[in-house]
C-alpha cells in the first residue's frame, strides 16, 4: 500500500506539534483529515488535506470521516500550571475534557472506520506528558488528564490488538505556541533547556517524525507503548 492510499485523521492539527506533523505527513503523500477548533490563518496550507472546524469538547460535534481510515492522531492539549490549592473543579474539568474526554469521543467516532482500514494494521497516536510519569510541582491538573490517556492507550492496545494498534507519545516542554508563555524569554528559556539532561526544549519537528513512524509500517510490531521524547528529563539523573 502506497502512503497516497492511506488516509489519516489529525485531531488538533492547526498549530505546534499538530501542524508540523500535518506538513510532515501530507509531504510524505498520505491523505489527511485534519480538525481544529478554529483556523483563521492558521490553516495549513499541504496538498491533499480535508480541513474540518471540530471542538473536541462539544459533545454535539461529528466528525466528517471517510469510509476507511489507516490511523487516528490525537493531539488538542493544555497548560495549566498552578499550585494545587488554587486549581478549582473548572480547571480539571478542562483539562480532562480536551486531553482525555475529547480522545474518547473521536476514537468511538472514529473506530468504525479504523476498523475498515484496508492496512494491515491500522494505528492510534494519543498524546501524554513527561509529568504523567515524572512528579512536577503545579502539574496535577494536566498530570491527572494525562495519565488518564495513558492508562486509556494501554488498554485500547489489548483491546483493540491484532487489527489496530495504539501508542503514546510523551513530549517534555516543546516550542510550540501552547508552551509560549514558559518560555516568554530568554532567561525562563535558557532555565527550562537546563531542566533536561539534554540541555534544550523539544522541537516540534522532531515529534513529527516520531508521529510519522508510529502511523507507518515501519512500527507495526510495536503497540501499548507510552513513549517518551522528553531529552532524558523522566529517565536520567546528573550527579
Amino acid at each position: 500500500m502506497t502512503h497516497s492510499s492511506k488516509h489519516i485523521l489529525i485531531v488538533g492539527g492547526a498549530s505546534g506539534i499538530g501542524r508540523q506533523v500535518t506538513a510532515r505527513l501530507s509531504n510524505s503523500g498520505y491523505a489527511l483529515t485534519v480538525t481544529a477548533r478554529s483556523y483563521g490563518s492558521t490553516a495549513p496550507g499541504c496538498p491533499g488535506i480535508a480541513l474540518q472546524q471540530f471542538d473536541v469538547t462539544n459533545p454535539a460535534h461529528m466528525l466528517e470521516l471517510p469510509e476507511a481510515l489507516d490511523a487516528v492522531i490525537y493531539m488538542p492539549g493544555t497548560i495549566t500550571l498552578k499550585p494545587f490549592h488554587r486549581l478549582t473543579r473548572e480547571d480539571f474539568d478542562r483539562e480532562m475534557e480536551v486531553n482525555f474526554f475529547g480522545a474518547v469521543r473521536v476514537l468511538q467516532q472514529a473506530l468504525p472506520a479504523l476498523k475498515r482500514t484496508s492496512s494491515k494494521c491500522a494505528s492510534i497516536v494519543l498524546f501524554s506528558s513527561v509529568a504523567a510519569t515524572t512528579g512536577m510541582p503545579f502539574h496535577a491538573s494536566i498530570a491527572a488528564a494525562k495519565a488518564a490517556i495513558e492508562g486509556l492507550g494501554r488498554s485500547l492496545a489489548a483491546e483493540l490488538a491484532p487489527n489496530i494498534r495504539v501508542n503514546v507519545v510523551a513530549p517534555s516542554l516543546t516550542d510550540t505556541p501552547l508552551a509560549a508563555s514558559l518560555l516568554s524569554d530568554e532567561k525562563r528559556a535558557e532555565a527550562a533547556a537546563k531542566r533536561h539532561p539534554l540541555n534544550r526544549i523539544g522541537d516540534p519537528g522532531e515529534i513529527a517524525e516520531l508521529v510519522e513512524f508510529l502511523v507507518s509500517d515501519a512500527s507495526r510490531f510495536m503497540t501499548g507503548q507510552v513513549i517518551g521524547i522528553d531529552g532524558g528529563i523522566s529517565s536520567v539523573r546528573q550527579f
